[in-house]
């Protein structure tokens, strides 16, 4: 009975792989169960193996473990799946500098994991105010001469957080040849919107008055955000009038403030519209014009720089329908824009690089990057789903 009872367990994981968390630790388990499904796959393997060999029990075990080890291979089957279709739509056009011997997504790389050389980044201090010191962390490249630099804004529903987070894809993208400045700003409740976007701006100033020392090509800049970072990051890409800004990579950013408070998060997840209150100022009835303002989708203009949304279809802190409406936006004014849809993935997803969801959006940022530094033109202004 108590092997019964571990297997329907595991099962009820499982389903994670499919069905939305109803629960914040749930959420976390998620990521865990989607991100490094072999793990959950080697016990459910070993489960199975004891169960039909060893016990020889009944018929009940095998089957729960055996329902439970296919919905854990979902993200493995889905990583495959989607690869193919990202690599015919994303490169189409595009003269990538990457390896093609190397797949997109690979199993093997999920357990294994990348050859990463660690970048340990430089701090700096980039603005100074009253109450506080703002610095960034600079993961400099070993490529020569002047290169360009991607602007990473952090998570933490704006009010927590720092520029420590997820470092991984920055020394992977110093060891591609580009120069990463990761940032902190000044949180919420204290600091309401957009001060975080003035912190974009002064980090912007810095790197440009900085160039030569940093050997940042300020002609060719790019703003990477994710979760309440990647609202920063579209609302600044989309308002400042910064030239050498080539484009923005949003991670599962909420793009309509004013739709995101009327559709809140499930309360057992998270209270999206006490964390948003907390970063406007209000509710929408107080401070209409604060959430009509932070709203990146009411800035996107034919004008606007090349987009690069991530998001995955299970998110549970960040509807999945602000990256939809989004795009919809996008692509009306054409504006050229790739949507990568991870169909199994939640909110934080890329916490692994090697994961299934990892491989893939750090496939899509690179080719990105290349399209809008190298072959502006060549972006398609569809959505890949």
């Amino acid at each position: 009975m108590f092997r019964l009872g571990f297997l329907i367990v595991l099962l009820c994981l499982s389903l994670l792989s499919v069905f939305k968390a109803p629960a914040y630790y749930l959420w976390l388990a998620a990521i865990l169960v989607t991100e490094y499904p072999f793990i959950f796959i080697f016990i459910t393997t070993v489960l199975m193996v004891c169960e039909f060999w060893i016990f020889r029990t009944r018929l009940t075990n095998i089957v729960v473990a055996t329902i439970a080890f296919c919905f854990f291979f979902v993200p493995v089957i889905g990583a495959y799946s989607s690869a193919k279709k990202l690599e015919k739509d994303m490169t189409a056009g595009v003269k990538t500098k990457l390896n093609q011997d190397e797949p997109i997504f690979s199993f093997r790389r999920m357990i294994t994991g990348r050859d990463i050389k660690q970048i340990s980044p430089q701090p700096f201090t980039y603005a100074s105010y009253a109450k506080e010191v703002i610095s960034l962390d600079f993961y400099r490249t070993d490529a020569k001469g002047k290169r360009p630099c991607i602007i990473v804004v952090h998570g933490g529903s704006w009010k927590s957080g720092d520029n420590k987070q997820l470092p991984e894809l920055n020394s992977y993208l110093a060891n591609a040849g580009y120069h990463v400045a990761a940032i902190n700003y000044r949180l919420a409740p204290e600091y309401k919107s957009p001060s975080a976007v003035q912190d974009v701006e002064a980090a912007l100033s810095f790197l440009k008055l900085h160039s030569e020392r940093l050997a940042v090509d300020t002609n060719n800049l790019v703003l990477l955000g994710r979760s309440a970072g990647a609202q920063i990051a579209l609302l600044a890409a989309y308002t400042l009038d910064e030239p050498g800004l080539k484009g923005v990579i949003d991670f599962y950013g909420p793009a309509d403030m004013v739709w995101g408070y009327s559709v809140p998060a499930n309360p057992l997840v998270m209270d999206s519209r006490k964390v948003m209150e907390d970063y406007l100022g209000g509710t929408y009835g107080e401070k209409q014009q604060q959430y009509l303002s932070s709203s990146p989708i009411h800035f996107v203009s034919s004008a606007s720089v090349p987009t690069l949304i991530i998001h995955g279809e299970n998110d549970v802190l960040v509807a999945y329908e602000h990256s939809t409406k989004l795009e919809k936006k996008l692509n009306d004014n054409r504006v050229k824009n790739y949507f990568v849809s991870i169909p199994w993935a939640t909110h934080g997803f890329d916490y692994n690089v090697n994961g299934p969801g990892g491989q893939l959006s750090t496939f899509a940022v690179r080719v990105f990057l290349e399209s809008v530094f190298v072959n502006q033109t060549s972006l398609s202004g569809d959505g890949i789903r």
